[in-house]
């Protein structure tokens, strides 16, 4: 479970704040209108603020020095931007993503380490399979994948000591790139017939698709 603070609250923000809570995360969706929360619907279970998504105050009554994840959803770039950089150079936020409209602005998003979702459609489905991403460590985006780093979690398995890799690849459309005993004693570049332990760490390459089935193999 992760706490969560969505920065807009249109069509994307909503959706996406909707599927965050349903999803077990704590959210707070910031947004400077306050008919637009209305959007969230009845049966939201986080909580809402009023104001500038990077004004300081408004981002400390909602909970961002306790926040794992910032989204900045706003239809404006500027703003998302700044909400950004705010929440990272100021908070430490530990991962922030912010929406892009025009593709001339990209340079500066990726100048500034800032990670982000382009595009109008099927924006709040791929900042969703972002913040899951948070779950482990985040490495770097590679088209419809993530590249992630995690403990491995096995004690939702029959046999929670050990899997071999292949079974993991097989059935969640992930590849697993190296693996770290989780004493440090060995590193490798796996086989399919090799063996992950429980607690091992892990480097993957995992579809946006498929985080949230794999995400039970992840250590919080």
């Amino acid at each position: 479970m992760s706490n969560v603070i969505v920065v807009g609250c249109g069509r994307v923000g909503s959706q996406l704040a909707n599927m965050l809570s349903d999803n077990g995360n704590n959210v707070c969706v910031i947004d400077r209108d306050p008919d637009s929360f209305a959007n969230l619907g009845r049966n939201f279970n986080g909580t809402t603020v009023q104001g500038v998504g990077f004004d300081e105050d408004v981002l400390m009554r909602a909970g961002v020095d306790e926040c794992d994840v910032l989204a900045a959803v706003t239809q404006f770039d500027n703003a998302n931007l700044m909400c950004a950089e705010v929440a990272n150079r100021l908070f430490d936020v530990p991962h922030v993503i912010a929406r892009l409209y025009n593709p001339d602005h990209e340079k500066t998003y990726l100048q500034l380490g800032i990670d982000y979702v382009c595009g109008t459609s099927l924006v709040a489905e791929e900042v969703f399979s972002k913040v899951l991403s948070g779950y482990g460590s985040h490495i770097d985006t590679f088209g419809d994948c993530e590249i992630l780093e995690f403990a491995l979690d096995l004690s939702s398995r029959e046999d929670a000591r050990a899997i071999r890799v292949f079974e993991l690849e097989r059935d969640h459309e992930v590849r697993i790139v190296a693996f770290e005993r989780s004493d440090g004693s060995t590193s490798s570049i796996p086989t399919a017939d090799s063996v992950l332990y429980n607690g091992d760490r892990v480097l993957a390459c995992v579809r946006h698709d498929a985080i949230e089935a794999f995400s039970r193999y992840i250590q919080d």
